[in-house]
């Protein structure tokens, strides 16, 4: 048994570089979405936050898993789009798009609740909206929203798992072929303990930033 886990593990670790490839590029994309969308849901412009909102619910309310098949197979034959795009470049415009769509409901709520104080004394000292948003209040929104941003985080790392129905050498779809092929689900097991060891470190990672962020608001 121990001589097959040594030969699995290579081979299930090899999925790693598309996972974390993956993770690292929607993550890094998404934070950024997610504010600019916040920012302009709570924006004067009617017409703006309204199409923002829509975008939201539409994201929000269909499975990712759908989203991606549908950047992936559908918008090839859409008259007049006819968008063919690579099985990554799908994968990443379907995660950014979802990811951001939650990470505006997060942010949003972040801006929110800093108190209206704050924009109103901001305004007395002469700042802009722009430097109020850069130097007080998205600062601000940012310590309060580690917790359910840590959980977004940890789904994305568990949600990348779906783009083996794209055919992409990720962890799953290599477990799941050394499982047709073995027939045996030990590799199953292997590719659990992947997936717990990098949510234990991203866990740490953000109760380590929420506890430096506390201090720092002491």
């Amino acid at each position: 048994m121990l001589e097959y886990f040594l030969q699995i593990i290579p081979a299930i670790a090899d999925g790693l570089k598309v996972t974390i490839a993956l993770f690292c590029v929607v993550w890094i994309l998404s934070i950024p979405g997610g504010i600019l969308l916040a920012l302009i849901r709570l924006s004067g412009f009617a017409w703006m936050w309204r199409i923002v909102d829509a975008f939201v619910y539409l994201m929000r309310g269909t499975p990712l898993m759908l989203q991606i098949l549908f950047m992936y197979y559908a918008l090839p034959i859409i008259p007049y789009v006819g968008i063919q795009m690579e099985d990554t470049t799908a994968a990443v415009v379907s995660f950014v798009l979802n990811y951001s769509a939650y990470l505006c409901e997060i942010f949003r709520g972040g801006i929110q609740s800093i108190p209206r104080g704050q924009y109103e004394g901001a305004k007395v000292l002469g700042f802009t909206y722009v430097q109020t948003m850069k130097t007080i209040i998205l600062p601000q929104m940012l310590k309060r929203v580690v917790p359910p941003l840590a959980n977004e985080t940890i789904n994305l790392l568990k949600d990348t798992s779906l783009v083996y129905i794209l055919a992409m050498n990720d962890i799953l779809r290599i477990t799941r072929s050394i499982v047709q092929r073995d027939f045996d689900i030990s590799a199953f097991l292997v590719a659990a303990v992947f997936y717990l060891i990098f949510t234990f470190i991203l866990t740490n990672a953000f109760n380590y930033l929420e506890k430096r962020l506390a201090v720092y608001d002491e």
